[in-house]
Formats: structure tokens, sequence, C-alpha cells
């Protein structure tokens, strides 16, 4: 008898075929595919096997083939179809037909089935493409007909099988057409806008090609629709042309987006729209804010010449505006001193020869043009900034220069600067559509919260890493909220101020997700034996200190456990490796003194300690045993020869605190509910003092001292 193959290549499937019941197999992976068809088509005595495919029952029906077979899973519904082969001939003969409602029919088939790898190979040898082409030159399909042919043209190109620089020029014209076209079908516009795109990304000579045909002002017209789909496509048509375009012509293509208020519509009608914004639109935007941020590429790459005089000029003008340097001194040495001391007040790390400040890339002349435009669009609040350092205490001061050019390369990190846009990444900022120069208005809000930051530091020079760090943080934390104007940004901003960036850290610290990092793992780690030790030891104290139980046995009634318990009471204290107890006539205040306590037990006589159901007294048949919170404050010490000395706790925290103890008596592990409650508040303290931020917090030198106790003790405290 053959061995059975393994599990694994066996799977269960149902087979389906019109107007028959469907066939419930086992497939054998290790059998050709052919095989299985085969086996199939005898099942309902069909010939002609080569004839016939497997396809997918459920979601795109794809046909199953030698190398995507092992993706069937138990359970998995297929249909058996006519092959690929089959199915591209008879779709080609179709399309060709006189006949509008079977070309129609045909073309519809086509859309979806061209989605297929498997079948587009096929109808690409055969072809197709040429014929779907052709007839979108022909002009002569409107309507679904021509929808649906441009459907299938754009799935059988999407996989990459003929390159798309075999399209004709009058192809493109024709689909440039039909996006010119101030009205025409929104299947049609959208399938042509997303064809030019693919042409615009996949072809160095298409995107020349598309570039002429196409005009910025009718792709702009179609973002002022009420239909998201048309305006994402339109945006996708702009990104592809803006990322395509030369270096060298991206600020002209910039320039002739703004002049035709491109950020004006898509604010208005995008943004602000009456729609939420969908993920591909919110992609889209992500991409355009990237590709527009990268125009600053060239100036933070770019150095400053010192021997430039038109880039000195700008830094003299700085030095202008900030001190009012109309009238200069008149001689070159006075005139160099006086410089010198000006550009030192600005805050350059050179004020021999600030030039040299904007050698490094990045930020290089980029900075440059952040600070001129906030010296001269934003005057006071430059020169403000300026003169209120200049007239700090030198150790306090916030050097301007030195800190603008840092910021300007945390901006360009932050927002990732000549970086190509990521595929899967939907972050765009409304506010940056909501201002023409929101690069440079970004900067002036972001030195102002750096000066602001400075001054509640109450940082010196040797805290500058430290500043623009903080710095960042309320940067990224304001972004992620999305403000959606420059405006908001100021008033986020304004609420995240140092000591709330500090309250953040520490919180943040203290959530779970950060216990469960590892360095924050191992400080746990080391803590909790010191935790557990103080928690014991604190048990063997209140031992020592001894209480009093109601005795078992006496049924007079009186106590306030159950009725029936008696009125003598029971002490026991722990002293010097010994346990005494006895009876006591009343119940002593504070701590039991053992010299009352005639009987004692050795430590080492005790054998267990047991809890519950499990001790003497509760598995003897009296009432006892019916009252469930008496059963849970009970425990019993098992000592020799065979003898227990049995208890009942008064409340819950007296019973943990003794079976806490005597575990810990015996070497034992404690494991009440109070000790995990105790180990986890503790715990918490610990680690909060541990890792407790003493920024600008003066720790003195003594303790402070006790203050004198109240004149009355009439008050309370709301722990709530």
């Amino acid at each position: 008898m053959p061995a059975m193959p393994p599990p694994s290549d066996i799977v269960k499937v149902a087979i389906e075929w019109p107007g028959a019941n469907a066939q419930l197999i086992e497939i054998d992976q290790k059998k050709p595919l052919t095989s299985i068809i085969r086996e199939v088509c005898d099942g309902w005595s069909l010939s002609g096997s080569e004839q016939f495919a497997l396809r997918y029952a459920d979601g795109p029906q794809l046909y199953i083939t030698e190398q995507s077979r092992c993706e069937i899973k138990n359970g998995t519904i297929l249909r058996l179809a006519i092959s690929p082969m089959r199915a591209a001939r008879q779709l080609l003969e179709r399309i060709q037909s006189h006949g509008i409602d079977a070309r129609l029919e045909a073309l519809k088939e086509l859309a979806k089935l061209s989605a297929d790898p498997t079948f587009a190979a096929e109808f690409i040898n055969m072809e197709g493409l040429a014929t779907l082409a052709r007839l979108v030159e022909s002009g002569t399909h409107f309507g679904e007909m021509l929808a649906f042919t441009l459907t299938a043209f754009l799935e059988l190109m999407d996989h990459g099988i003929v390159s798309w620089d075999l399209i004709s020029i009058s192809f493109i014209k024709q689909i440039a057409g039909y996006v010119n076209q101030p009205m025409v079908d929104v299947s049609i516009l959208q399938r042509s806008l997303a064809i030019l795109e693919s042409m615009v990304l996949n072809s160095h000579s298409l995107y020349q090609r598309v570039a002429q045909e196409i005009t910025v002002a009718q792709l702009i017209a179609h973002l002022q629709v009420s239909n998201q789909e048309i305006q994402t496509y339109a945006i996708a048509l702009i990104n592809a042309l803006f990322l395509k375009t030369p270096e060298d012509r991206r600020q002209e293509m910039a320039s002739t987006l703004a002049q035709k208020h491109l950020r004006g519509i898509i604010l208005n009608h995008i943004i602000r729209g009456n729609r939420p914004v969908k993920a591909e639109m919110s992609h889209q935007l992500y991409v355009l804010q990237v590709l527009t941020f990268n125009l600053l590429e060239e100036r933070m790459m770019t150095k400053m010449d010192p021997n430039d005089q038109t880039q000195r000029d700008i830094i003299f003008e700085l030095r202008r505006i900030a001190f009012d340097g109309d009238n200069d001194p008149s001689g070159t040495e006075k005139r160099k001193a006086i410089y010198t001391k000006d550009y030192k007040m600005l805050g350059f790390t050179n004020p021999m020869n600030p030039a040299m400040d904007f050698t490094q890339t990045p930020p290089g002349m980029l900075a440059l043009d952040n600070m001129l435009y906030l010296a001269k669009v934003h005057q006071d609040t430059y020169i403000r900034i300026v003169l209120e350092n200049s007239s700090r205490e030198d150790k306090h001061e916030c050097p301007f220069g030195r800190s603008a050019i840092e910021l300007t390369r945390m901006l360009c990190d932050i927002l990732q600067v000549g970086e190509l846009p990521n595929e899967g990444c939907n972050d765009f900022h409304p506010m940056f559509f909501t201002h023409e120069r929101a690069w440079e208005e970004f900067f002036c809000v972001c030195i102002q919260l750096l000066n602001k930051t400075w001054k509640e530091m109450r940082a010196t020079a040797e805290d500058f890493n430290k500043v623009m760090t903080v710095v960042r943080e309320q940067i990224t934390r304001a972004l992620a909220m999305k403000p959606p104007s420059l405006e908001q940004l100021r008033v986020k901003l304004r609420t995240l101020s140092y000591s709330e960036i500090l309250r953040l850290r520490q919180s943040e610290r203290m959530s779970q997700d950060d216990f469960q990092s590892p360095p924050i793992i191992e400080l746990r780690e080391r803590i909790q034996p010191e935790i557990l030790e103080l928690i014991k030891q604190q048990r063997l104290n209140r031992l020592c200190e001894g209480s009093c139980f109601r005795k078992l046995g006496n049924r007079r009634r009186q106590g306030a456990i159950t009725s029936h318990l008696p009125v003598t009471a029971t002490s026991a204290g722990f002293v010097s490796n010994v346990l005494h107890y006895g009876d006591l006539d009343e119940t002593p205040q504070g701590e039991v003194p053992f010299e009352l306590l005639t009987d004692k037990i050795p430590v080492s006589d005790i054998k267990a300690v047991v809890t519950g159901k499990d001790c003497p007294h509760m598995k003897e048949k009296s009432a006892l045993k019916q009252n469930k919170e008496v059963l849970e404050l009970a425990f019993s010490i098992l000592y020799d020869p065979d003898e227990a000395l049995n208890f009942v706790a008064p409340n819950k925290y007296e019973y943990c605190i003794w079976t806490d103890g005597l575990s810990a008596l015996l070497g034992k592990e404690l494991g009440s509910d109070l000790t995990r409650s105790d180990l986890d508040t503790l715990m918490s303290m610990e680690m909060k003092l541990r890792l407790l931020d003493l920024e600008n917090i003066t720790i003195p030198e003594a303790p402070p001292p006790v203050p004198k106790e109240p004149s009355t003790y009439n008050f309370t405290y709301n722990y709530g």
C-alpha cells in the first residue's frame, strides 16, 4: 500500500462549475496542476482539460498557476474556468466584433480580468494592448466603453510586461485631450489622469511629451471640483510632473503653480472642504509638501563664500537693522572693532568674520535667508530678540546667530528637506498650505520659541545643546497635533513650555510602555529585592509588637466578627525566634508585653502555616465553617507534635500581616494581597525617585526643619 503524503501537502478545497454540484476534493500539492485539472474535468465529464484552468471563486478571482498554488489554503472555494489563453483569444475576438453590446460586455470583462498577471501576459502576447490603443486613438469610443477600455489598458500596463516608451504620440494626445476638456465623463477623466501619471513616472521621454500636452491651469481646475477622487488624481499628476522636472527648472514650475494659486485652491477646496481628507489624498498632499520643501535643498547645501560681497552685504544688513547702524563711525580700525562687537551681540560664533558661520552644510545659506526674512518681515521681533539678549548677563544671553543656524538645521531634519517622499507616508501638515512663505514663517515662530525656552531654562552657553534638544521636542510634539494654521502652532507651542515638557517626560517615563523598556526592567529587577526585604522587615517588626485575637471554643456571645465568638482574648508575639502566646483578660493598649504570655513555641518547631479551609478549626462542623468572611480570615500555626494554634484575624489587614510575617519567619515567599499592594506602591515611588528629573531643582544641603505642630487638629485632607 503506497504511503500517504504528509498532511502539509494535502489541501482540502471545493471546486465549482456552473450548473453542476461542487466537487469536494483533496489537492496533492506534489501532483502537477494539469493532472489535478484533468481529474476535476473527468468528475464532470468535460473533455479537453488543457482548455481549462482553476481560479479563485472569491476576491480578485485570480488564476492559479504552478507558482501561486502554494497559496491555496484549506477550505478555499475554487472555480473551474476556461484557460487564460482561451479567455484572452475569445475576448480579443469579441472586442473587435461589430456588435456594440457584445463589445461593451467584452471590454467590461476585460477590465476585470486584466488585473490577473497570468491573463495579462496571454492577452499582451496576442497584441491585445495594441488593439486597445487603436480603439482609443480612433476617438470613436465614448462613455462606458471608453472607460472600460482605459481601465483595461492601465491594468495591463501596470504589470510591467510592456515598456511605456512604446506608447505612441497620438495615444498621448488623445488621453491628454480628455484631461484638457472642460467637460468630460468622471470615470474617463479619472483613468486618463492615472494613465498620464504612470507615463510621467515611468518614462523620461513621455514626461517631456505629457508636459507639452497638459496645461497646469487645467489640472488646477480639476482641484476645484467636488469629487475627491478626481482631485486626488489631479494632484498625483502635478506631483509626478514636479518630481520629474529637471532640477534647474523646478523653481520655475513652483512659480507657475504659485501664480495659479495652487496653494489657496488646495486649502479652500480640499483641506478646508466639506469632506474629510482620505488616506490617498493625504499621501499626495504629503508628497507635494515634501517636493515643495525640497526646493530649499539648493540653498541648504550652498556654502557661503566669505569673499562674495553680495553675500556679506546680507550680514551687514542684519547688523544695520538690529543696531540702526546707518551712521557708521569713520576710521577703518574703529569701524572694525564696532562691527566685531555688534556681531558678537548678534550671537555669531565668529564675530571677527561671521561669514564663516555659514560655511557648514546643512544649513548653509538657507540659515542666512531665514535670518534676513525675520529681520525684514518681522523687524520688531528680530530687534527685540537681539537687544533682549544683548542686555542680559553674558552667561545667560541666547546667541541669536548660532541659534538661528542650528534651528534651521534642525527644521531641515524634522521636515526631511532633500529627502524623497516616503511611499507609505500620509504626514502632511495643513498649516504649510496657509501661507505663501510657510517655511520662513515656520522658522520665525520657532526662533521665538527657542528664545522663550532659553529664558525658561535659565540657560547658559554650556546648555546650548540641551536647549536645542528641548526645542526639538517642543516642535515635534506641536507638529504631531497637526495645527491647522501657523497661529494655532503658536498657541500649541505656548502650552508646551519647558516645565510642561518636563512633566510630559516624567509622565511618559512612568507609562506602561516605558516600564517595558530593557533599562527600566533591569532597574526594577535590581530594586525589587530591596523592597521585598523592606516589606519583610516591616512584617517581622509587626509580629514583635504582637496582636490580640478572639479565643475560639467558648460560645458566650460577644465580639464583632460573628455573634457566637467568645469574650476572652488571645495574644501572640514573636521574640528571639520564639513565638509567645497566651490568654489575656483585657486587651492591652499598644504593644503586647510578651512577659504576660505564659506559653511559647520555638520557631524551629513550626512545621507550616495554613489558611482558610485547610485550617483545623475550619474543618470542624461548626457555624464558623459556613461563614465565608471568617474562612477568609482564618489561619493556623502547625507545630510539633501534631499541635495547632488556630486564629481568626479581626480584619483582612491583620490577617495579611500575620500570614506574611509567619511566612517570612519560615523563609517562604510573601504572597498576600497586602504584600502585592505594598510592593506596587513602594516600587512605583522608588522608580519615580530614581528617574526623577532634578533639572533646575536646588537640593538643600541640610534637611528642612520640621514645622511646628498646629494649634488644633480640626482639619481634614481631601485625597480625591
